[in-house]
């Protein structure tokens, strides 16, 4: 009863499968809910343009980090347009695995699959880690302490989902949409500041940023190759496009309609904060060092390992809040609950699209099954676990976390749009109405305007994060999908072994069935086995017991024939003493004498209450049948014995008692 009430008090009330229309959301609610990881990106993807042009010195960084974001911003338009497109094709859910499945097979599904699961993972990972380090920023307390507070984080935001998309959505709401309002209203106010020429300087604007050692005197190449490392850092802002494709369901009716809007909607408001941080940065000076400790001077001298570096948002903070303490801290705060919420997204895209991975055989098939508050509770415990151990591997260091991100999206976001090509070209050859050839033609120009983007934006990253990480972000991904295969060659298997013949023989049924009641002494427990045997009728019943005490085995003989037990007693020698050895030998030798015959087992057991009860009896009944499952043939069934302690057992859990059913030996 205490679990179950603590469950309750965790996820809420059970509810009724057909209640699954309640837990549709509108757009004001799907906006937080799919939208939270793109809106958050612009906490750290400008840190990561900043961070890979420091390298070259501050010169470098402010010339080209308004070039790498007017970059970013095109490309994200189109990647935006071109998932518009698909939303309305495809509003089914599956989003890009969808797409690349039916228009370039499963194979070409599976990897697009298996790219955005590790994805999402790392949306996790990443967005919660960096809500650590602004929490850091807050509360100094904090600092050393990330990985904690990361680890924490994912496992109330795990909790928060187990309650449904509904409720989740409707609590991640009014933060997302207080940083919506706190960022949004400290970029206008910097820039009418910049405007008026008030823009104040940067604390860290007063420290020369020096280029590291290795890019000194940068030219040609190497400077082309940096600047392609900064643009795939800075393209973590598109993170998070996909989910709302993938998560089309989940919208009200009109579902394709309200989705696309909320595309849109997340791409003008994403677009806009970037530009605008990057040019105030720019602006008030800020410094941000890859290695701040070295790079950051003042009078020719090193700020040293004591130097602090805060994220970007929270030095733009500080500056156009100059002097307003609440304002600074704020911001801080919002950003930090907003990268944790942030990871909402991948808490509905990761179990939706496991979910209908598992359908088409690709996953366990647990992974489909919906919880009590209708929400894909195996998928969303299982992406909790696969983040914090992450989280915990790389100490919670976003630096680290984010080599190994954005590879995974630009596969899908590449396959996808390759498939959406192709869909158009299938529509297209059996549509004669003009209208609507030139609006396929139109949505295929998109298609293939953002196939191209994503393309190479998906070469640019592997090219310059590869030795950096994203090469373990690839061999997951690899492994994934060599697993998905495995998974989906055993469940194949499995049907086709269970498939019925269309010829049903009357040779697969038994002739005979030959039971045998195992016995290790005369009490109530064997009693009932031999009830329930006999009153099966089997053609033949024989008792069993194995011979591993002489002087015990001779007074149970003894016993039963003075009880009269009207079914004959069968001693197996064990001259070493052992059960279960004698047992399947003996049940074999049925079987081969009896081909045709299926051997019936009874197992008289009894049931405990408490854990603790375990502890003072043996295993024997479970190995027993263990080994008997695996025997073609034989059939096992458990008679079970409740003792006292199990009273009441049934009604305190939804699984088994406590306790596991032992046999009735002792």
């Amino acid at each position: 009863m205490t679990g179950r009430i603590i469950k309750r008090l965790l996820v809420g009330r059970a509810m009724r499968s057909d209640n699954l229309g309640e837990t549709l959301l509108p757009k004001r609610i799907a906006l937080p809910v799919f939208a939270s990881d793109a809106l958050s990106s612009m906490a750290y993807a400008p840190d990561e343009i900043f961070l890979t042009l420091s390298v070259a010195g501050g010169a470098f960084a402010a010339t080209h980090s308004w070039q790498i974001g007017l970059v970013v911003v095109c490309v994200m338009a189109i990647v935006i347009a071109s998932y518009r497109q698909n939303v309305h094709a495809y509003p089914s859910g599956g989003g890009d695995y969808e797409v690349a499945t039916v228009n370039l097979g499963p194979k070409a599904g599976l990897g697009v699959a298996s790219a955005l699961l590790v994805d999402y993972v790392l949306t996790v990972a990443v967005s919660i880690s960096s809500g650590a380090q602004y929490a850091a920023t807050a509360l100094p307390s904090l600092r050393g302490h990330e990985a904690l507070v990361a680890v924490l984080a994912v496992a109330l935001l795990a909790a928060v989902n187990l309650r449904g998309v509904r409720e989740s959505g409707t609590a991640f709401a009014i933060p997302t949409y207080l940083f919506l309002a706190v960022t949004i209203g400290m970029a206008a106010f910097g820039l009418l500041k910049l405007l008026t020429g008030n823009l104040a300087q940067a604390e860290s604007s007063q420290y020369d940023l020096h280029a590291e050692s290795d890019y000194q005197g940068l030219a040609g190449l190497a400077m082309f190759f940096l600047l392609l490392r900064a643009f795939s850092s800075g393209c973590a802002a598109l993170t998070g496009v996909e989910a709302i494709s993938n998560g089309v369901p989940a919208f009200r009716k009109p579902k394709s309609r309200n989705a696309a809007t909320t595309l849109l909607l997340m791409g003008v408001i994403s677009t806009t904060l970037l530009m605008a941080i990057i040019v105030l940065v720019i602006k008030s000076g800020i410094r941000f060092a890859e290695d701040p400790a070295t790079q950051l001077t003042q009078n020719g001298v090193p700020v040293g390992e004591s130097y602090v570096q805060d994220p970007v948002l929270g030095q733009l903070a500080q500056v156009v809040f100059d002097g307003f303490t609440p304002g600074i801290a704020l911001v801080a705060v919002v950003t930090g609950v907003i990268l944790v919420l942030a990871a909402n997204t991948a808490f509905n895209g990761f179990p939706v699209l496991a979910s209908i991975l598992a359908k088409d055989s690709w996953l366990p098939r647990q992974l489909h099954t919906r919880g009590d508050r209708l929400a894909f509770s195996n998928g969303i415990l299982f992406l909790a676990v696969a983040a914090i151990v992450l989280i915990v591997i790389y100490d919670a260091e976003v630096t680290k976390l984010i080599q190994l991100y954005i590879v995974g999206v630009f596969v899908s976001f590449t396959l996808s749009q390759i498939g959406m090509i192709r869909h158009w070209n299938r529509h297209l050859r059996a549509e004669e109405d003009p209208s609507q050839r030139a609006r396929m033609k139109r949505s295929r120009v998109i298609n293939a305007v953002g196939a191209a983007m994503s393309g190479t934006v998906l070469v640019v990253v592997l090219l310059t994060k590869f030795v950096h990480g994203a090469g373990y972000a690839v061999a997951a991904m690899a492994v994934l999908y060599v697993l998905m295969l495995a998974i989906r060659k055993h469940y194949v298997r499995v049907k086709a072994e269970l498939a019925l013949d269309d010829d049903v023989d009357e040779s697969i049924l038994p002739s005979r069935v030959h039971a045998i009641v195992l016995v290790s002494k005369i009490h109530k427990p064997t009693l009932r086995a031999l009830a329930y045997a006999r009153a099966t009728r089997p053609s033949t019943l024989e008792a069993v017991t194995v011979d591993v005490d002489g002087d015990e085995t001779r007074a149970l003989e003894r016993e039963w024939e003075r009880r009269e037990i009207p079914v004959t007693l069968k001693t197996l020698a064990s001259p070493y003493r052992e059960i279960t050895r004698p047992v399947v030998s003996y049940v074999k030798s049925v079987r081969r004498d009896s081909p045709r015959d299926v051997v019936m087992v009874y197992i008289p057991e009894y049931v405990l209450g408490r854990w603790y009860e375990q502890l003072l009896h043996n295993q024997s009944a479970l190995r027993l049948k263990g080994r008997l499952l695996f025997t073609p043939g034989v059939m096992v069934a458990s008679v079970p014995w409740q003792l006292h302690s199990s009273e009441g057992a049934e009604t305190k859990y939804d699984g088994p008692a406590v306790g596991s059913v032992r046999r009735g030996g002792g």
